[in-house]
């Protein structure tokens, strides 16, 4: 007992810091948002007045929020279908062939492009007069040529655009946990005839679950907060339209004020905190139900 307490004395001046710090950045911080979610407040110089749940129910009376806020989960289930099909498709075909690595980091060089670049360069591909409607033209598929960053057709794109760009984060964070294993478990599937779907699903999936766990976590939470990628693509644009918009950026309009220039952050803490909440839920369920009992190679 003494010498647990003699270790607690030890670290008390190295975890100070780390408290403190954490404390002022996020725990205040934090608080005073939840606070702010129930008053009516524009911002510095402002009066707060206490409005209780005002905000929140202000929240689901706006058709802008719902649109974002569906937009998000829209984002949050298709574009992670997406991402993870590219996942799984890459390690069924990048297993024993040569130059995977190669083409693994070419699939991850996306990642570490600016958003904003990638955004012009789709822009400048899918603008009425791009390179997508010129190609369509070329192939005599006119009939498939569109406006493709108009409000009907942009959040498609985006979350096109989202998918490509992020794939190969997903892919590292799985392929971690897949070069752990060893080759023989592929031989032996081999000599016993197994395909290569069969082997992912009977090797590569079971014991690489941890690191494909850890890679849908960090998808739900970048997913629930997705704001770069929106406003690359919709950047010509004053506001991005209510079709494109993800609660993120329905918040960042919010605290600017958008187009009336008239700024809410009461309103924009009322969805940081539904956003916190939300996304905090569904990180537990999931790893609720991806929990599985480690495998144990004899």
């Amino acid at each position: 007992m003494s010498d647990h307490n003699d270790v607690g004395r030890l670290a008390l001046p190295f975890l100070a810091p780390a408290v403190i710090f954490m404390t002022v950045t996020l725990a205040i911080p934090s608080v005073f948002t939840l606070v702010v979610s129930f008053t009516s407040w524009s911002g510095p110089g402002d009066e707060l007045s206490w409005v209780g749940l005002r905000n929140y129910v202000g929240l689901w009376s706006s058709n802008a929020f719902r649109t974002s806020f569906l937009n998000t989960f829209v984002m949050l289930v298709v574009g992670g279908l997406g991402v993870f099909l590219v996942v799984f498709a890459s390690l069924i075909g990048l297993r024993a062939m040569r130059g995977a690595a190669f083409v693994r980091s070419a699939v991850f060089v996306p990642v570490i492009i600016s958003p904003i670049a990638i955004g012009v360069a789709f822009g400048f591909l899918l603008n009425p007069n791009g390179g997508v409607n010129q190609l369509l033209h070329a192939l005599s598929l006119d009939g498939l040529r569109r406006a493709w960053l108009s409000p009907d057709v942009v959040f498609q794109v985006i979350i096109v655009g989202l998918i490509w760009s992020v794939s190969g984060y997903y892919l590292a964070i799985v392929a971690t946990g897949v070069d752990q294993i060893p080759p023989y478990l592929y031989e032996e599937a081999e000599l016993a005839g197994a395909s290569k779907v069969q082997q992912f699903w009977m090797i590569t999936l079971p014991l690489s679950w941890e690191s494909l766990s850890v890679a849908i976590v960090l998808w739900i939470i970048s997913s629930m907060k997705t704001f770069e990628i929106v406003i690359a693509f919709v950047g010509s644009q004053s506001v991005p339209p209510v079709q494109a918009r993800t609660a993120a950026v329905q918040q960042y309009l919010a605290t600017t004020g958008g187009t009336d220039g008239n700024p809410q952050l009461a309103y924009a803490s009322a969805i940081g905190i539904v956003l916190f909440l939300l996304t905090s839920v569904l990180v537990i369920l999931v790893r609720r139900i991806l929990r599985r009992d480690k495998v144990e190679l004899s």
